[in-house]
């Protein structure tokens, strides 16, 4: 994707629910502003909205539900590039963890354990994108979760 060509948005968020809702309400009028189909925002809104949550609930937030809730202040980081060959969304927590833990979850092709109640997620986020990658956040206090997806022309 190229940068000159992109429009960005980007969004610091404390690490609850409430936040997470509006900010996936940001990202779906952003992208339609940018002239991304309607579909193509649902798809997106969906995505970030399951990595927000994730953050919220796995990435230092104890599934904090309003900002009121947090123990202290825990942030999220959320970044959208759209650029009209498609898009990149990155959501940065600070609850540690490692990206090697992780990184199964994100194969698209490597099935999820039907016996375990949990852990279909990212299996499902990486059906739905053309990459799905976590690494260590940028402050390394956390994991960054990097979902991207080209647009047909």
């Amino acid at each position: 994707m190229n940068a000159a060509e992109s429009e960005e948005l980007k969004l610091d968020l404390p690490a609850a629910h409430s936040a997470g809702r509006m900010a996936r309400q940001v990202v779906g009028k952003f992208a339609l502003e940018q002239g991304i189909s309607e579909d193509e925002v649902g798809t997106l809104e969906l995505v970030a909205s399951e990595l927000l949550s994730n953050a919220v609930d796995h990435g230092g937030g104890e599934s904090a539900i309003e900002e009121s809730d947090l123990v202290e202040d825990v942030r999220i980081l959320l970044e959208l590039r759209i650029a009209p060959t498609g898009w990149i969304l990155s959501v940065s927590d600070q609850g540690g963890g490692n990206p090697d833990d992780l990184a199964g979850f994100m194969d698209p092709d490597a099935l999820p354990d039907l016996e375990n109640e949990r852990g279909r997620g990212f299996f499902l986020l990486a059906q739905m994108v053309d990459e799905l990658k976590v690494e260590r956040s940028a402050d390394g206090k956390g994991l960054e979760f990097i979902a991207q997806k080209r647009l047909e022309s």
